[in-house]
């Protein structure tokens, strides 16, 4: 008797995934704010202030922490295709800029593929001011001395 297809033996209860993949190598930035990061824009005066802001949002990102020389090369070379979208958009220019973004981890699915992770800075532990007693420590002492 032959198989059917699409049936067949079942699966192993100890099979292993070998290329299961282990996020290992994540690259993790911590936000910063709206720190300002990398050069600024060569021949500013030639763009609009669309571009500028653009630009300027590139710099404050927090993935531009981990920009090295050519990710900035690669802004300042997009700047004039963007400056053109903005003067008379077309798809063409639109997708060259997307595709170009997408490889400096624009949006957060780029930035799962590049294994980027962006977290929020950890609150400050606020320490209490002299002469002022924590409440929680009071209410902690009164629990177990009332056991």
């Amino acid at each position: 008797m032959t198989a059917m297809a699409g049936f067949g033996p079942p699966p192993s209860e100890t099979k292993r995934r070998r290329n299961a993949d282990t996020f290992e190598d994540q690259a993790v930035i911590v936000e910063a704010g709206a720190e300002v990061r990398g050069p600024e824009l060569p021949h500013a005066a030639l763009y609009g202030p669309q571009t500028i802001t653009w630009y300027e949002t590139w710099r404050r990102a927090p993935q531009a922490a981990a920009f090295v020389g050519t990710d900035w090369q690669r802004l300042h070379m997009l700047a004039p295709l963007v400056d053109a979208y903005f003067a008379e958009p077309s798809t063409k220019l639109l997708s060259e800029i997307r595709l170009n973004e997408s490889l400096l981890g624009a949006t957060h699915v780029d930035r799962l593929r590049a294994r980027i992770k962006v977290e929020q800075p950890k609150p400050a532990p606020t320490a209490t001011p002299a002469g002022v007693s924590d409440m929680n420590v009071a209410r902690r002492k009164r629990m177990t001395d009332a056991s």
